[in-house]
């Protein structure tokens, strides 16, 4: 039975930490990944990334695999949390041996942020390590396959999409081969995801073709209060939408990359535009290698097609499950309070 979201890879784990009120409106999101890791990669094609351990995925350096991987709000300050997975990681013993005890090991930890500064009404209202800590914690206790909760939690819990409430959204599919692919995204983009004469997806456009357009006054109200939200709030400062596409598949670090780069595409597919200056947008890769991959150079096209369909699908259901945000820091409404559920 899969749950359509990233830990239909098996092994996978995503736990969520969420800070609202008080001046809060941010958190954490952790994947973690099974025991022993999986191969990863990460491909940044925004020009304002804000990143930690991103060069150790580069397949040209030692590190094979890895045990997490960080998402956060707080801009670069929120790169804090993974301080606190890397502890957790190292009480499991898990990580780069570097000793000849067991315990001495290094955990590698990738991360990326996202800018949410202020939009709890706080600027230093953002993770730290116990946010961190907090959010592996979260993905260890769940179980095998478990539900991935979607929209305003974790990473999620503070981004905005265009001038819409932006979230955490997830899907995944299985190939005609049997291997799974599946992706998490942080939908938090300077530009837009829905089309505003319209008011329709861009993502729910390329994937489904047809679609129920919303009515000509609901565009218009949509229109008006987007315009009446934008009024309150402070301009728009630095975006990223950050992603991680997964597979069960045995790809070597050298592929594992090619997927970080392909999976890129669904983020243009779904938001217009993107991979700018003040975007970080950055996908993160991870292989578990549990399913052998057939020796034609050419198989690995199905597993970079579909993690770049996913992405966009992903995009898609976490700005339909955002919810409204009405508070010190801005006032941003959501996609599904503007133009209602499909």
């Amino acid at each position: 039975m899969t749950v359509d979201a990233l830990t239909d890879v098996t092994g996978l784990r995503v736990g969520h930490a969420t800070r609202r009120g008080d001046g809060w409106l941010t958190g954490t999101t952790v994947v973690l990944a099974p025991e022993g890791g999986a191969v990863a990669a990460v491909e940044v094609r925004g020009g304002g990334p804000g990143t930690k351990e991103t060069d150790a995925l580069d397949p040209r350096n030692v590190v094979q695999r890895i045990d997490a991987i960080v998402l956060t709000g707080g801009s670069a300050y929120g790169l804090d949390a993974a301080s606190g997975v890397m502890a957790w990681l190292e009480e499991q013993g898990r990580g780069v041996r570097v000793g000849p005890d067991p315990a001495h090991v290094v955990p590698v930890v990738p991360a990326a942020c996202v800018f949410d500064l202020r939009r709890g009404g706080n600027f230093r209202a953002r993770p730290d390590a116990a946010t961190g800590r907090a959010a592996v914690e979260a993905a260890s206790a769940t179980s095998p396959g478990a539900p991935v909760p979607q929209g305003c939690v974790g990473a999620g819990t503070g981004a905005v999409a265009g001038r819409v409430k932006g979230g955490v959204g997830t899907a995944s599919t299985v190939l005609a081969s049997g291997i799974t692919v599946a992706a998490l995204v942080v939908v938090n983009a300077a530009g837009a995801v829905a089309d505003p004469a319209t008011g329709a997806l861009y993502g729910e456009l390329l994937l489904d073709g047809r679609m129920e357009y919303p009515k000509e006054h609901v565009v218009a109200a949509a229109g008006r209060r987007l315009d009446e939200a934008a009024a309150e709030n402070a301009p728009p400062p630095l975006n990223t939408t950050l992603a991680v596409v997964a597979t069960d598949a045995d790809l070597s670090r050298a592929q594992a990359q090619k997927l970080a780069g392909a999976a890129h595409d669904g983020i243009a597919r779904a938001v217009r535009p993107v991979h700018l200056l003040h975007d970080g947008d950055t996908v993160f890769a991870l292989a578990t290698g549990a399913r052998p991959l057939d020796g034609h150079p050419l198989a690995l096209n199905d597993i970079l097609a579909a993690g770049a369909d996913l992405v966009t699908r992903a995009i898609v259901r976490g700005v339909r499950a955002a919810e409204s945000v009405d508070g010190p820091g801005g006032v941003w409404p959501s996609y599904e309070e503007l133009y209602g559920k499909r």
